[in-house]
């Protein structure tokens, strides 16, 4: 004589989710706060820090950053601070193609008899410390003339004595 099973109980339900994910993926089984270890700890800082560097040292290489510290430090007030000027010219300069030379390897002489509200500056190649060519030389490569209460900047490249704007 077999008995009926009873009225009130449910039938059997498909595999339980839980513990077949728990199985293939043991420390992720209690959610987020589920204990890692050091070896995952590594290897997720690394995936994450890697290509922020990787990508940090390319946009410093391709002059990128340099273009936007520029963008948002140069202000119409810097035009009237020779060293602001100087930092800002020198990334214009090397980066527009006046010069092929980095930018530390130039020097910028800012001519003192000039009024102060439109002046030269001589730009000069630096041979020394790491930039190449021959010690103690320091050749002029053009003039720049800033008009710094129309903030525009003229160059006498490959014209001496003739300015032209900048490119």
């Amino acid at each position: 004589m077999t008995t009926p099973p009873p009225a009130n109980t449910t039938p059997p339900s498909g595999p339980d989710w839980r513990k077949l994910l728990g199985k293939l993926l043991p420390n992720r089984s209690n959610g987020p706060t589920a204990k890692r270890t050091l070896r995952q700890h590594a290897l997720r800082r690394i995936a994450f820090v890697l290509p922020l560097a990787l990508l940090m040292i390319g946009l410093s290489k391709s002059g990128l950053m340099d273009r936007v510290v520029d963008r948002y430090t140069f202000r119409p007030e810097s035009w009237f601070d020779d060293t602001a000027l100087i930092r800002h010219l020198r990334l214009v300069v090397t980066h527009n193609g006046m010069t092929h030379d980095r930018p530390e390897c130039l020097l910028f002489i800012v001519n003192g008899n000039d009024a102060p509200t439109a002046s030269r500056m001589d730009v000069m190649e630096k041979h020394s410390g790491s930039c190449p060519g021959p010690k103690g030389e320091l050749p002029k490569l053009f003039t720049l003339q800033v008009n710094r209460m129309e903030r525009t900047v003229m160059s006498d490249q490959n014209s001496p004595g003739q300015f032209h704007p900048i490119p």
